[in-house]
């Protein structure tokens, strides 16, 4: 089995170099935007496997929730992981999921391996 593909889309550079880096050591292959119209880039192509897109709320262009919507439009049965400083706040649409930061290397790897098995 090929390692699941996941985008993640958070502008803030050190945040998202630590994402990837954990995401990389656990063996996923990862896609990185630093924002909405970046993530569009890659959600719009067919030929890009995406197993699971996860995505800051506060994004400079676009909102975390309307990229998540577009994406759902563009492939509908993608799962959502959105990562919050406001996790506890925040109103996750159906069948998505949240993480709140910081969150710790195996709070991601539990996470994003739960809503995986659940794909």
């Amino acid at each position: 089995m090929s390692a699941s593909t996941i985008l993640v889309v958070e502008d803030d550079n050190i945040v998202r170099m630590l994402i990837l880096d954990v995401l990389e050591e656990l063996e996923y292959s990862v896609l990185e935007a630093a924002d909405g119209e970046q993530a569009l880039k890659f959600l719009e192509d067919n030929d890009q496997t995406i197993d699971l897109l996860m995505t800051d709320l506060g994004l400079p262009d676009i909102s975390g929730k309307e990229l998540a919507a577009k994406a759902r439009n563009l492939r509908p049965t993608l799962p959502v992981l959105f990562a919050s400083g406001y996790s506890e706040d925040i109103d996750v649409p159906t069948g998505m999921h949240s993480i709140g930061k910081p969150f710790s290397i195996d709070q991601l790897r539990d996470k994003v391996k739960s809503i995986l098995e659940q794909a």
